[in-house]
């Protein structure tokens, strides 16, 4: 299933992959790999096909839970087509408290004792995923899943999700997305290596 993820999310460039001139993340991050899944929503037929492909992976590791959490705002859409297939409750977590109103971090009603998943769409380093875990928890409810579409495996995100007692499921990853993409012939056996490289070591990574 990894492999003809990775295919789908290459072939909508979903995922991309640059060496030169490389992508710059807002962290100011030089990076051979971007991702923008958002699109995925614009086509039905692989839509529907991630969403069915998150069915089977709760399904394979018989993930006990009550209802989704979605992560904003990319994880939103995930989490309702989720919630409906399952028939279960939703809610979704804001990156920060609204200032206006109610003042929400959360939307939607976390009910005391019961069991989510969170769903993203992209693990970077975590940090919006533990965010949206820490929001259910302190609602009262019980988070010890979450599952991704893809992760780029780094070290900082294994070490949050481990720290959290939560368990990362993803559809595809950073080591099988580049392998089809070299299979694919969207990049080089060169290109492979340096890509590889950046993984190790992200923030010391020298673009060629």
């Amino acid at each position: 299933m990894a492999d003809k993820i990775a295919e789908t999310l290459l072939s909508l460039n979903a995922v991309m992959l640059r060496t030169s001139p490389p992508f710059r993340w807002v962290s100011g991050i030089l990076s051979p790999i971007y991702t923008d899944n958002r699109i995925l929503m614009s086509y039905t037929k692989e839509r529907e096909f991630i969403v069915n492909s998150f069915i089977k992976l709760i399904r394979k590791n018989k993930l006990e839970f009550d209802g989704f959490a979605g992560t904003a705002t990319a994880g939103i859409p995930w989490a309702a087509w989720l919630s409906q297939k399952f028939r279960k409750p939703m809610v979704y977590v804001r990156s920060e408290a609204k200032d206006h109103g109610k003042e929400n971090l959360v939307e939607g009603k976390v009910q005391e004792g019961k069991k989510y998943i969170v769903v993203e769409d992209l693990i970077s380093t975590g940090s919006s995923s533990i965010n949206t875990i820490n929001a259910v928890r302190g609602k009262g409810g019980i988070v010890e899943s979450c599952i991704a579409i893809f992760t780029y495996e780094l070290e900082k995100s294994k070490s949050c999700f481990e720290s959290a007692n939560v368990k990362l499921l993803t559809l595809t990853d950073f080591t099988s997305f580049v392998k089809t993409a070299m299979k694919k012939k969207y990049i080089s056996k060169e290109q492979l290596t340096h890509i590889i490289d950046w993984k190790k070591n992200p923030e010391g990574w020298v673009a060629v």
